[in-house]
């Protein structure tokens, strides 16, 4: 998953807006640098870690030639996963439901229940040939708007 599904994830789930969800998403990953950056960590309770981790330097070999490389000192971010997400992935414990926000499972149960009705007046409206005028009403009213 990129950066792109999962704004469009977030924001399928929680119906706020696209471009705020991404505003979000940005800041997070931009104070979690600075900080992590500075020296300090980032822990998100159930998800991870973030630090920074000081490496010496040292003498590494070249795979390819076999000769000696000195490496410099370094800083590297680093991440470790939380009890519960590291349960999670392990199959420990049970994956988390993504529930549909309240207004989403309105709109489910409307879309249902209209569907329902709409079965159940099809059948009288065949009957009664109105449903061809209907039909072509809206396709009528388009064209008029140019």
């Amino acid at each position: 998953m990129n950066r792109k599904e999962l704004v469009d994830a977030i924001q399928k789930h929680t119906e706020v807006a696209r471009a705020d969800v991404d505003k979000v998403l940005g800041s997070l990953i931009q104070h979690t640098q600075v900080v992590v950056k500075k020296g300090d960590r980032v822990s998100l309770v159930g998800f991870g870690t973030f630090e920074r981790r000081d490496r010496k330097a040292r003498v590494a070999r070249n795979p390819r030639s076999g000769e000696t490389v000195k490496v410099k000192a370094t800083k590297v971010p680093v991440f470790r996963a939380g009890q519960s997400f590291r349960d999670v992935v392990a199959g420990r414990a049970a994956a988390p439901k993504l529930t549909a926000s309240r207004a989403t499972k309105t709109a489910a149960a409307r879309s249902s229940s209209a569907k329902t009705t709409a079965k159940a007046s099809t059948g009288r409206r065949a009957t009664s040939g109105s449903s061809n005028s209907r039909a072509k009403a809206p396709a009528r009213a388009s064209a008029r708007k140019r």
